[in-house]
């Protein structure tokens, strides 16, 4: 995962939440995910597909989310289609807690500047 001008080390702890918070208005495919993420962030936070179906496969094996498959709606081969368990849903509100908490904390630094 890579943001613009940004270093990836640092934003390789918010693909989950990204993830999941993606996630939180329906089910979606893998493709309408990353075009999700970088939709809602104006195109700051960005992957590929080799970085999100092996951090899709550690969230399904958590039970955060569950896949589905579903026949494609264009006709092409069927899609899986993730969605958030019950467990996703408080995972991801903790996550969010734990942004919030982080972003206050860098308030300062960012107002001083």
């Amino acid at each position: 995962m890579h943001r613009r001008g940004g270093d990836g080390n640092l934003l390789r702890g918010t693909l989950d939440f990204l993830l999941l918070a993606s996630l939180e208005a329906g089910p979606l495919y893998g493709l309408r995910i990353i075009q999700d993420v970088q939709a809602t962030t104006n195109g700051h936070f960005s992957f590929k597909e080799g970085t999100l179906y092996p951090a899709l496969h550690r969230l399904e094996q958590r039970g955060l989310i569950r896949a589905e498959t579903r026949p494609s709606d264009s006709g092409g081969p069927p899609r899986k289609y993730y969605h958030l368990t019950d467990s996703g849903l408080k995972e991801l509100g903790r996550q969010r807690d734990e942004q919030r908490a982080h972003a206050a904390a860098l308030r300062p630094y960012l107002e001083f500047a």
